[in-house]
């Protein structure tokens, strides 16, 4: 059986080449998702049975103005995988985002699958239209929502995750402020990859939720973070209002995990013990 990994120097396209070191890696010079021909030129040339959506357009405020870009990516280029493997007998297994959640500042209840969605941001309407577009195109496909991702990348150079990018600012002696009002859970992409694997053997299709367990702000991850990797620095809790960034975030945007946990049986670490991990990973 032939796997098939969109986006595949990314982070969770990593996680999956090391689970998986049979798959097929294809980066976005191969394939592009915002270029239907040669997307659907790969997936006929290859002819998966299974196909791993890592790649997306991830610059939440970049989308802000630049809205057919991201919906080229998100919400088209899914389209078009999801035609292209219905008509080679494919599974599509496309990743979506916390970020379709948001519009109700006052929830503080963890959202499962049922609750309607509200994005407050152009990258979340267009990764909502992606999710609309796997699953309507076949009901064989699988959708994971996830949320706050963290692991290494073949990418190189500077720093690519928020753990690395506040070390590197933390090592370099710079001030640091972290927005307080957003909470969530990080969640690392080992824990993500190993889940998917768990959902397809179960065979599982339609909408899931995983992520680590538990809650935090964005100021308390990074607080975590800080002190695992052995670092005493202060770190300034501040609103999102004084970032003043294009793109509205959700201030609440938990999900409910439960679903994943009954159709495969299996615990989820919380997130600080995935973070400990990565810690705790070889150079």
């Amino acid at each position: 059986m032939t796997t098939l990994i969109l986006g595949s120097v990314g982070q969770l396209g990593t996680a999956f080449r090391r689970l998986l070191p049979d798959a097929i890696a294809c980066t976005r010079e191969q394939a592009d998702l915002a270029n239907a021909e040669s997307l659907r030129a790969f997936v006929q040339a290859a002819k998966p049975a299974i196909v791993l959506n890592c790649g997306a357009y991830n610059a939440v405020d970049r989308a802000e103005s630049d809205v057919p870009g991201a919906f080229a990516v998100n919400a088209f280029g899914v389209r078009d995988l999801a035609l292209a493997c219905r008509d080679v007998g494919a599974v599509v297994v496309h990743f979506s985002t916390n970020y379709i959640f948001g519009q109700d500042d006052e929830r503080r209840v963890p959202y499962c699958e049922s609750d309607a969605p509200g994005p407050t941001s152009a990258y979340g309407v267009s990764k909502l239209a992606g999710e609309q577009f796997a699953l309507s195109i076949s009901p064989k496909n699988l959708v994971i929502r996830t949320c706050g991702l963290f692991g290494v990348t073949d990418r190189g150079g500077v720093p690519w995750n928020f753990i690395e990018k506040l070390l590197d600012r933390a090592e370099r002696g710079e001030k640091l402020r972290v927005v307080n009002d957003q909470e969530l859970t990080p969640t690392a992409v080992d824990d993500l990859a190993a889940a998917t694997l768990n959902l397809l053997q179960a065979g599982a299709t339609g909408l899931y939720h995983f992520t680590n367990a538990g809650a935090c702000t964005w100021h308390e991850f990074a607080c975590e973070a800080l002190r695992q990797a052995g670092l005493n620095v202060d770190v300034e809790s501040v609103t999102s209002d004084a970032f003043n960034a294009p793109a509205r975030r959700p201030r609440y945007s938990v999900l409910d995990c439960s679903a994943y946990e009954r159709r495969c049986g299996a615990a989820r670490a919380t997130w600080q013990e995935a973070l400990a991990r990565y810690f705790r990973r070889p150079d």
